[in-house]
Parts: structure tokens; C-alpha cells; sequence
């Protein structure tokens, strides 16, 4: 079986000292996927490149707020929690009647 892969070039924006930068980004799809993906982008009125470059974002935003949150109860657990309580007692000052 043969299967042909269509290449699609994206440009991809980086941020340098405040200065937008495209880099460019190859990948191969299926001209059955390709098709599709053209007709999502004209339905949300932009490209094949901006809807990849955008769902992008997102993922890497997504896995940028984990790895945060993940830090951040990482360092909760080491802290500790306070439940409550005093100084530990003694058997005898537990069993003093």
C-alpha cells in the first residue's frame, strides 16, 4: 500500500528582547487531514499555520501551568501542615489519672 504524505510548512512566532521572530516548522500529514484542517482554519476565518500555531500555544501554556502548580504543591508538602495540636505528652502525662 502507498501512502502519500503532503508537507506543510508553518511559521511559528518567538519573542526576542521583545521583537517578534517567525521560525519556520515542518511536519507531514495526510491529504485527508489537510483537507480537513483547511476547513477548520476557513471556519475560524484564519490558516492552517495560525490554527496549528494556536492550538501550540495552548498546549504549551497547559503543560507550563502544571508544571507551575506542580511546584508549587511540591513545596507545600515539604513546608508542611500545621493540624493542630501542641507539644507531644508524655505516656505518663496521658495516663496520669
Amino acid at each position: 500500500m502507498l501512502y502519500i504524505l503532503y508537507v506543510l510548512h508553518v511559521a511559528h512566532v518567538c519573542w526576542n528582547e521583545g521583537v517578534a521572530m517567525k521560525q519556520n516548522v515542518t511536519i507531514s500529514l495526510d491529504r485527508q487531514t489537510i483537507r480537513k484542517a483547511k476547513i477548520v482554519a476557513a471556519r475560524r476565518d484564519t490558516s492552517i499555520s495560525g490554527l496549528l500555531a494556536r492550538q501550540l500555544e495552548i498546549l504549551v501554556g497547559e503543560e507550563e501551568a502544571y508544571e507551575r502548580a506542580e511546584r508549587q504543591a511540591v513545596e507545600l508538602l515539604d513546608k508542611g501542615f500545621h493540624l493542630g495540636g501542641g507539644a507531644p505528652v508524655s505516656r505518663e502525662e496521658l495516663h496520669e489519672r
